[in-house]
């Protein structure tokens, strides 16, 4: 195995559990590892640290194990095991869609895998996750058995594209006779059409269940715009709860589409209408007041520090619009799931928002990813996903 040797000084982080160690902390490679392959890291005096996959860019070695051998049989049979007894430690009752695999969050850096009803959707954000596809497919097969009815692979939008990598998505396994591209799923007992060849992400935002599940809760005689709806989870959550309107809006016509057929599955009986259109020109043309519930989940602005500035203006921007454009005594679920823009940070752009419009604005709740994306504690980076919940006067 190739060994890495940190700089003097440059192995606290790692002292500390923390998943990655930059190029800068690298002072000697002893080696020629290609992008991918298993290296071991070591202190500066020769201690053993951890092992992870080696890699081109400023996060040099992505951690898979302090003490494992990753390349020892059975590890990542162990690693997807562990990961499940989390998910059966949260008890999701009438679901059967949940994030098996998230990464830093589950010791396994640059892997992400979600199941829906026995389809495991893999996305590798890494080289040596996309070499190793066809370990944890195995391992997948091994931990859930004839359960399990395909492993479908979609790396291509989400591994380092620089790599020279093959990058065409498929099926690394499926069950005999099993021939389907999509499937209808249960959520908190809601039904959703989730297509894992070609939706977004891996087919659906299971990361939204509990903020989804609390939206219901408020939803039931109120008049509800939910801005960037993609399938309508959000909307779905309204309409069943009783809620006296819910407007969808999205600019993909694929996903309003399927907004229209998550209504129809559900059986959806209070008013609703679906619109086809950007969600931030269509919040700045509605009169005020004409909701009393908004959602505001708008796609990443800043997948990287680079455009931190710009997404921050968008942010606010787009939050004083649906605070100022909300009935008096309303509600606004606003959401960011950029990873560099952080809680506090976020918290700070609402506050701007809400003080361009002058009015009173009251925090009510502060919101995340569900439990099946947990965070580790030595890499709270991890907490992707933020959220306010605000009362209008």
């Amino acid at each position: 195995m190739v060994k890495v040797f940190l700089k003097h000084g440059r192995d606290e982080s790692l002292r500390r559990f923390h998943p990655w160690v930059f190029s800068g902390a690298v002072a000697q490679v002893q080696g020629s590892p290609a992008e991918g392959d298993i290296v071991g890291v070591y202190s500066a005096e020769g201690q053993f640290l951890a092992s992870g996959h080696w890699q081109v860019g400023s996060i040099a070695v992505r951690i898979l194990s302090f003490d494992a051998d990753p390349t020892a049989p059975g590890f990542w049979i162990d690693s997807i095991s562990r990961a499940l007894a989390v998910r059966e430690a949260v008890k999701l009752s009438g679901t059967n869609c949940f994030r098996l695999v998230h990464g830093e969050g589950d010791g396994l850096p640059g892997l992400i895998i979600d199941w829906y009803d026995g389809v495991c959707v893999l996305q590798a954000h890494s080289v040596g996750m996309w070499r190793a596809k066809g370990q944890i497919c195995e391992a997948l097969k091994a931990v859930f058995g004839d359960s399990l009815k395909a492993v479908y692979d979609k790396s291509s939008g989400t591994a380092p594209f620089k790599a020279g990598l093959e990058l065409v998505d498929g099926y690394l396994y499926r069950a005999p006779g099993f021939e389907a591209r999509e499937a209808v799923v249960l959520e908190n007992g809601r039904k959703f059409l989730v297509n894992w060849e070609e939706g977004q992400k891996t087919g659906f935002f299971l990361d939204q269940r509990d903020n989804r599940e609390l939206v219901g809760k408020y939803a039931a005689g109120r008049r509800v715009l939910n801005l960037f709806c993609y399938t309508g989870g959000f909307s779905i959550y309204a309409l069943t709860a009783g809620a006296a309107l819910v407007d969808s809006v999205d600019s993909s016509a694929r996903a309003m589409d399927l907004v229209a057929r998550n209504i129809e599955l559900n059986g959806c009986n209070s008013s609703y209408e679906n619109y086809c259109e950007d969600a931030i020109d269509f919040l700045h043309k509605i009169p005020e007041g004409k909701y009393d519930l908004m959602i505001v989940d708008p796609p990443a602005f800043a997948k990287h520090r680079g455009a931190l500035k710009n997404a921050l203006r968008a942010y606010q921007r787009l939050n004083a619009a649906a605070i100022a454009k909300v009935a008096p005594g309303g509600l606004v679920f606003t959401f960011s799931c950029s990873q560099v823009v952080d809680k506090i940070t976020f918290a700070n752009t609402v506050f701007s928002a809400a003080a361009q419009t002058g009015r009173s604005v009251r925090i009510l709740d502060r919101l995340c990813q569900g439990a099946d994306h947990p965070v580790s504690i030595y890499h709270p980076e991890g907490e992707y996903l933020k959220g306010l919940l605000l009362y209008v006067e």
